[in-house]
């Protein structure tokens, strides 16, 4: 079916009410399982006398805003902890308050498990007149939350700092460069040009969103989705790079990830060195900023090349295209290249691509949309896989038959990235809930001869008809992030269920030799290590729509297998890179077996939230990828 016919056939099934194949309800959590563990968030609220101002929808932009929290709170997880903060309500905004208002940032409710009618009575206690020291709030609110582990700031501003200094952005870079594991989302409330830069400017820095709330129904939307976001438990990591726009001086990136910034239509090279007879893995992925263009011309191209020595072209051409980039999308273009494995032919251009040695793999911002920042965070991971001497098993090009589970739904939480997907330890049935417009990352281990299928279904909720309507996605991702398959429909209430119209979204047996398969998802199954699944649920129309409670059904074939023999003595035993992360805090205990894992040196690539947010109707999010 093409895309157009699948994305129309989605909206038809969510406008007419189409019947999804009948499965079981969705089976409820049981009392005594484990609550899961979200991020401690602190809310930092704009009070300054701007926020006295009408909003376009009624009532002033503070009315607004204590809309928007009430409609956080009622949807926000029991077991979340949630704080608030608040700058500019206890001066006026003269200049003989300025001293006073630049220091009047109080915290009203500690970051303590979520006392809903507590946060919100703090939040209706707001009354907006003074300054906007938007550096010392980022300071104070970091100082109320635990000083070690994930955590976020979601930070509600319509306009720029007015106390400077602490330069907000200083302010971020300090929280960054001090190791904290805290990642600040910022939420431009009616902002013009510069604020939105200096709000983009915090979010990036600390690999946290940036999203555009135009008027208060618009931010009544987006703050229960980006706070929600926040609790995701998410933190950008690498080692900073320069990438350069000649090959002669390009850093040189060892196996691990690395964090960048990309210019708009310039391309920057990163050189690896590649060990005769390896494979080597390189991608690079952004998050575009929410909000502001128009989301229907939004459309943005990350291209990824291979050079060899002296800068030749490999001819290795990889791009990845998301429109609606400004819905959320976070975008990964990712190669495998051979090169070093092949054989000379004596002629140069050719021989400039083979064997081992240094090679350079640049990233390029090639189309761009209009409206768009000027430069974007890009996150970098290099793998290499040693040279084989024993490939194993013979290829098994038909993905597995999927078993539907059955036992006991455990209770999970989704990561925002890839850097923190939650460890699914095996076959079973696992339950989560997305706000709207969330996009989650999960991860199953597969073993040499295993296979992974599975299956997303979403439970009913209350509400139909297009103000409840969001489009459904689940992504099924290699150890390298490269998108190996993906189904999407759309969803007004009632269980739906992902494949719409297969048993299960599958691979293979996991072989060495299926990277010779004709067909290229095949040819991505061929390395042990951790597979990823995303599951996202987009914003709705309008209004407030519940959270839609999801269930995974994941089912694991095949006995483990030796796997091949690499000719550095390895078998099937993992390195990573010095600048990996250590194993996240939502990580679930392997089941005991010997692991088979990667021989890849690898980490996880992180996406800041990764949110893909896809607008109903008849544009759904599209993806093109091409290869030269």
């Amino acid at each position: 079916m093409s895309l157009l016919n699948r994305a129309l056939a989605a909206v038809a099934a969510g406008v007419i009410g189409l019947v999804p194949v009948a499965v079981p309800a969705l089976a409820q959590d049981s009392p005594e399982q484990q609550n899961p563990q979200y991020a401690p968030t602190m809310l930092v609220l704009d009070a300054s006398g701007s926020m006295a101002a009408p909003d376009p929808g009624g009532g002033t932009k503070m009315d607004a805003a204590k809309n928007a929290v009430r409609s956080f709170v009622a949807a926000a997880p029991d077991t979340s902890n949630v704080g608030l903060t608040a700058y500019g309500t206890g001066t006026g905004n003269s200049d003989a308050e300025k001293a006073a208002g630049c220091q009047d940032v109080k915290v009203l409710h500690p970051a303590g498990t979520i006392d809903k009618p507590a946060l919100t009575a703090a939040a209706d206690s707001i009354t907006p007149s003074g300054y906007t020291p938007i550096g010392t709030a980022l300071r104070t609110a970091a100082g109320a939350l635990p000083q070690s582990g994930p955590r976020s700031i979601v930070l509600v501003s319509d306009g720029l700092d007015t106390c400077a200094p602490p330069d907000p952005c200083e302010v971020a870079r300090e929280l960054s460069a001090q190791g904290n594991e805290i990642v600040v989302h910022a939420i431009g409330f009616g902002v013009d040009d510069p604020s939105r830069v200096q709000l983009t400017c915090i979010a990036q820095t600390t690999g946290g969103t940036y999203t555009d709330a135009v008027d208060g129904k618009a931010l009544e939307r987006v703050l229960p989705r980006v706070t929600a976001t926040a609790l995701r438990t998410y933190s950008a990591i690498g080692t900073p790079i320069a990438g350069t726009p000649d090959h002669r001086d390009a850093p040189v990136a060892e196996p691990g990830q690395y964090l960048d910034v990309l210019d708009q239509k310039k391309a920057r090279y990163y050189a690896v060195d590649v060990p005769d007879g390896a494979t080597a893995y390189f991608s690079g992925t952004v998050s575009f900023p929410r909000g502001g263009a128009d989301a229907a011309t939004a459309n943005n191209r990350l291209d990824l090349r291979v050079y060899g020595r002296d800068g030749q072209d490999c001819y290795v051409y990889e791009n990845e295209l998301a429109t609606r980039s400004t819905d959320g999308v976070a975008l990964t273009v990712a190669s495998r290249f051979e090169g070093a494995a092949a054989a000379a032919n004596g002629v140069a251009a050719h021989d400039k691509c083979i064997g081992g040695g240094r090679y350079y793999f640049t990233l390029e911002w090639a189309h761009v949309a209009d409206g768009a920042p000027s430069g974007l965070p890009v996150e970098l991971a290099v793998g290499i896989e040693p040279a084989v001497a024993d490939p194993g098993p013979a290829p098994d090009p038909t993905p597995v038959t999927f078993t539907e589970p059955t036992g006991p739904v455990a209770p999970v939480v989704g990561g925002g990235s890839f850097n923190v997907a939650t460890t699914l330890p095996g076959a079973g049935r696992y339950g989560d809930t997305l706000q709207r417009g969330e996009f989650v990352f999960y991860r199953v281990e597969l073993g040499w001869g295993q296979g992974l299928a599975y299956r997303v279904r979403f439970g009913e909720t209350p509400g139909g008809g297009l103000a409840n309507l969001s489009n459904i996605t689940t992504t099924l991702y290699a150890p390298s992030r490269k998108e190996l398959d993906d189904d999407f429909t759309s969803y007004s209430g009632p269980e739906n269920t992902l494949p719409t119209n297969e048993p299960a979204l599958a691979t293979a047996p996991i072989r060495y030799l299926n990277r010779a398969a004709d067909d290229s998802k095949i040819a991505e199954q061929a390395v042990a290590g951790y597979y990823y699944i995303a599951v996202k649920v987009g914003p709705n129309n309008e209004g407030v729509a519940p959270p839609v409670p999801v269930e995974l059904e994941i089912d694991i074939s095949g006995d483990r297998e030796p796997g091949p023999r690499y000719q550095d003595g390895t078998n099937s035993t993992g390195t990573f890179g010095d600048n990996a992360k250590p194993a996240a805090a939502n990580e679930a205990a392997p089941d005991g077996t010997d692991s088979g894992s990667s021989p890849l040196v690898w980490v996880a690539a992180a996406v800041g939230a990764g949110i893909v947010l896809v607008v109903i109707a008849v544009v759904l999010l599209t993806r093109r990828r091409g290869r030269r």
